[in-house]
């Protein structure tokens, strides 16, 4: 588990640009945190540095959101208005990310038993400062076990002391 800090916009954007960098097809990404927390601004910049050119926007009443400009196609869901895991399931994440993409999910938390391997992100704000986030990456499952290392050392920017 890696705690970061991010002081501003611009080193979260950094963040999930570093991430970008190391997803594989097929990866998960699990976001976590309270409503403002920048879960939808960290996948902004994610699908920025995969090359996404379309505008990346908050799929809260639509569930799911796909962008196929850039390295890898990007798929962006929000759990936040689902129910239950049957819900979850129906949503069809598991195959998206088998289909040669990347998911992200927003309140994946609550159902990230769902998800198998996957990296979980939780975005928690700075209470004294509006743009600042501590940022906690913890992988689940082995699939992250053979590129901890490079995460590590793509984060250790953020990571005091890591």
């Amino acid at each position: 588990m890696l705690e970061l800090v991010a002081r501003s916009l611009a080193d979260t954007q950094a963040v999930a640009g570093a991430l970008a960098a190391l997803v594989r097809s097929g990866d998960v990404l699990v976001l976590a945190g309270e409503m403002g927390a920048g879960k939808t601004a960290f996948t902004k910049a994610f699908a920025a540095a995969l090359g996404v050119t379309e505008p990346v926007t908050s799929p809260t009443f639509t569930l799911v959101h796909t962008y196929d400009t850039g390295r890898l196609p990007v798929h962006h869901a929000d759990l936040y208005r689902l129910g239950t895991m049957h819900e979850v399931a129906d949503l069809g994440l598991a195959e998206m990310a088998e289909d040669r993409g990347v998911v992200l999910v927003e309140w994946g938390d609550v159902a990230s038993a769902a998800f198998g391997d996957h990296l979980e992100l939780t975005l928690v704000t700075d209470l004294d400062d509006d743009d600042a986030r501590s940022i906690v990456v913890r992988p689940v499952g082995p699939a992250w076990a053979t590129r901890w290392s490079a995460v590590t050392e793509s984060l250790a920017a953020w990571c005091p002391p890591c």
